[in-house]
């Protein structure tokens, strides 16, 4: 944003200006915003503006009435240019005016032609035609992508479409785009060579607080205001869940909570929570990288030997079945009893300290802070919040069920100031037919390409080069399958479209792959596709989801899409036209029909033909109504001119998130058993340095809109690799430095950023950047069920070159600060 930064003034927001409630597409929290609109020919004054403040005046610290220069830029709306201005909301209930240095620079991260921000963006359908894309129109894109998939599936057999597709909400989701997409795939067809956004097979994150009972998002933010104890496991929310941290968790800890971190890496969070709540209130399990399970275990045994189990709880609502569920290839521990899990999972505070590397002393502490009873003899409160840290981690099905164990024994779900819940990533938007045809486990998408599956694959806002395991070998063989499509495309120039189809075609059957890539920008596995399909973005269509506290809301539209961009939803609708056409033309009516359906005109059509077929009472009108606070879901109902909802799940104590009508929760039985995806010990055994990774709080996921930002340019120009100057020292390594990592898997670099308080031979990169790609040195193992264990990875490191010109203007200073 260079044309801002020397910014003296920004025009005045007039009093008659168009408002729209907009939730912030980047975190799972969803700070409210408002945008306003106004033509680009006038401004409000200091006396008449869109405040009711006298701006001739100086304003309150805490004033609602400016914005910063981030906050603004010029677009489009109904095709002509106009005035844009997101700001917090200072009403809703999530954050209360406050602005995170991402949804703070929502309005100039958007495309415009005035000021020259996201021109990267895909603005028409683009062929593979004559040695590269050319521009097209979206029916004849649409057809060719129709015309080679219905050459390649057919009814009851859709074995070799592989397809990936987002399931979340926020900026490429929400509950439009996973229903269009989700109808398309699991409706019309039942596709199951499938994968999500951040991992190779379609499966929970979550799998055994499911088959447990228990939705992992069941609390209320306010929970965090009223408890006694915060627990974090494998998270770092002030960077990643900034206002949760900062309007939530921060007044909890001054209300007298305690908080316990659990985290290989001293985290900015550690920091803060030290500042807010005094060091001696904070207690940092630093545990060795994949130990969570033997701590988690040890937390337990320790909670029930001594009493502090909440037995009414337990005896009413959990399963008194020793083993209800027995361990088998889709559960893998058994579920049962709590009785039956505190014996399978015994093990004592002093064995796990052997195991995890924190003092014995400080695992009792810690589940003193859990569970012990207070001095009026009332059971502590606690929330337990975790993230990437375990989800991504070693033996995810043990470890997240470990974790529940110890608040469903306290009585910690369904509690005010309790929960057992993700953090979370992206918002939530998912709302599709079933996928139970998939199986569990679920298929491992990427390595059955790397071994030759699929003939067409159609992407939707992934970017497998970013975000997969074993990426070198992947986009090596990706690139290969789908360059033998592209030389047949280049042969056949010229010829029918009869005759396209057949070249394309001939080139998959001798082990090609057709890749179609619908996203909002060229990403880095677009560059091998064969069709780009554009698409809008949370804004630039109505588009609703939830948070992390389940609070539904709807994104009003407040600017046009660039060129011919479209909704996903309406993307899928249109592909669905175009098989349904295609498939009678070929004479299989039968097949043709299950293509109907989709002649949805507006994204508004899919969420009524979706999600409120299920929810009837939810409509566009009444979240408009119910604005930037929403509804937290589930939704009871619609009364007195509001959508009625649910504060937190399971306060009825009725668990059924595993779908067992008896609503009992049960308890899961799993040993400890050290690293358990594949190689990975003997990764860990071969090379010197942990390569461990996660978000920074300035960009965001896979920096899908920062790679061309200034603002978060001028800071990280490349990804960091976060080391402990001792180790740096003894590699001839300096801040600023390009350093190799490099392992038995592939290789990769980054940035060199000397870090005090990391740890010897434990280092910290930035998952999923565009460049110094992580999963280039992850192994191809995974956890049972095929989760990902992107956080248990070790290499080598050495230096490349000397610091690049762009590193001398950085600060390398420690992320630590005193507050």
């Amino acid at each position: 944003m260079t044309y801002k930064r020397q910014i003296d003034r920004l025009p005045i927001i007039p009093a008659d200006a168009k408002v729209h409630n907009v939730t912030c597409h980047y975190c799972i929290v969803g700070c409210g915003y408002k945008a306003y609109t106004w033509p680009t020919n006038k401004q409000g004054t200091a006396q008449s503006n869109w405040s009711g403040e006298d701006l001739s005046q100086q304003q309150p610290m805490e004033t609602d009435a400016w914005y910063a220069p981030s906050m603004y830029n010029v677009v489009k709306q109904n095709g002509q240019n106009v005035h844009l201005v997101i700001k917090p909301d200072s009403d809703c209930v999530v954050n209360s005016g406050l602005g995170s240095v991402r949804g703070a620079r929502m309005a100039e991260n958007r495309r415009s032609d005035v000021s020259g921000t996201q021109q990267q963006r895909l603005t028409d359908p683009l062929v593979w035609r004559y040695g590269t894309w050319q521009p097209t129109t979206w029916d004849d894109a649409l057809d060719l992508v129709a015309r080679v998939t219905a050459r390649v599936i057919d009814k009851d057999n859709e074995n070799d479409l592989y397809v990936s597709m987002f399931d979340h909400g926020g900026s490429a989701g929400g509950y439009e785009n996973t229903w269009g997409t989700g109808k398309l795939y699991f409706g019309s067809m039942k596709v199951k060579h499938c994968r999500i956004h951040n991992r190779p097979a379609y499966n929970s994150e979550v799998h055994s607080s499911r088959d447990m009972g228990v939705d992992e998002l069941n609390y209320a933010y306010s929970d965090y205001e009223v408890t006694d104890t915060i627990f974090l496991i494998g998270a770092n929310p002030i960077e990643t869940q900034t206002n949760l941290f900062l309007n939530h968790m921060m007044p909890g800890m001054r209300n007298g909570a305690k908080v316990l971190i659990v985290d290989p890496r001293r985290t900015v969070t550690t920091n803060a929570c030290e500042e807010v709540a005094g060091a001696e209130n904070v207690l940092h399990l630093q545990i060795n990288s994949g130990t969570d399970l033997a701590l988690f275990n040890a937390l337990f045994t320790h909670i029930a030997d001594q009493g502090w189990v909440d037995q009414d709880f337990i005896a009413q609502h959990s399963i008194q079945e020793a083993v209800a569920v027995p361990e088998d290839a889709a559960h893998p521990a058994n579920l049962g009893s709590f009785e039956a899990a505190r014996e399978g999972c015994r093990l004592s505070a002093a064995e796990a300290a052997e195991v995890c590397g924190v003092p014995e002393a400080d695992i009792v502490k810690a589940a003193e802070w859990i569970a012990k009873p207070k001095e009026d003899g009332s059971r502590r409160k606690c929330v337990t919040a975790y993230e990437k840290g375990i989800i991504w981690g070693n033996d995810n099905y043990r470890t997240i069920g470990a974790l529940l164990n110890i608040a469903l024994a306290t009585g910690n779900v369904g509690r005010e100031g309790g929960g057992c819940c993700r953090l979370g990533g992206h918002q939530e938007g998912y709302f599709r037919p079933s996928d139970a045809h998939v199986g569990r486990p679920a298929p491992y998408i990427d390595e059955l390409i790397i071994g030759g599956g699929g003939k067409v694959h159609h992407i939707w806002a992934n970017d497998h080069y970013k975000t997969t395991l074993n990426a070198n070998t992947f986009k090596r063989e990706y690139n290969r399958r789908t360059n033998i499509v592209k030389a047949a495309m280049d042969a056949a120039v010229g010829a029918t479209r009869d005759e396209l189809v057949d070249a394309i075609v001939a080139a998959v059957e001798s082990g090609g792959l057709f890749s179609v890539n619908v996203d909002i920008i060229h990403s880095q596995i677009g560059q091998a596709a064969h069709v780009i399909l554009p698409a809008v973005e949370s804004g630039e269509m109505n588009l609703t989801s939830m948070n992390g506290e389940r609070r539904l809301r709807l994104v009003e539209k407040y600017m046009d899409g660039p060129g011919q961009a479209m909704p996903d939803c309406l993307i899928a609708a249109r592909l669905a036209n175009h098989l349904e056409r295609v498939l009678r033309e070929d004479g299989r009516a039968d097949y043709a029909e299950q293509f109907t359906g989709f002649g949805w005109q507006t994204e508004e059509d899919a969420f009524m033909d979706g999600y409120a077929s299920a929810n009837p009472e939810v409509t566009y009108e009444r979240l408009r109504a119910a604005g930037n606070n929403g509804v937290q879901e589930p939704v009871t109902g619609y009364a007195n001119g509001q959508l009625a909802g649910t504060t937190r799940l399971y306060e009825d104590g009725v668990f059924k998130r595993h779908g067992r009508e008896d609503g009992k929760a049960l308890f899961m039985s799993g040993t400890w058993r050290g690293l358990e995806a594949p190689g990975k010990e003997e990764q860990r055994s071969n090379h010197r340095f942990l390569i461990n990774n996660g978000r920074s709080n300035i960009n965001w996921q896979n920096w899908f809109l920062d790679q061309d930002n200034d603002f978060v340019a001028d800071r990280f120009p490349m990804p960091i690799l976060q080391i402990n100057p001792d180790d740096a020292a003894e590699l001839g390594l300096k801040n600023g430095d390009l350093a190799e990592i490099h392992n038995d898997v592939g290789a990769t670099q980054a940035m060199v950023y000397l870090e005090p308080t990391a740890r010897r031979n434990e280092t910290f990169m930035i998952f999923g950047a565009p460049s110094g790609t992580q999963g280039n040195v992850t192994n191809a193992g995974t956890n049972t069920l095929i989760l990902p264990n992107y956080k248990q990875t070790w290499g080598n490191i050495r230096k490349l070159a000397d610091a690049t010109e762009a590193a001398a203007r950085l600060s390398f200073k420690s992320w630590e600060v005193e507050l």
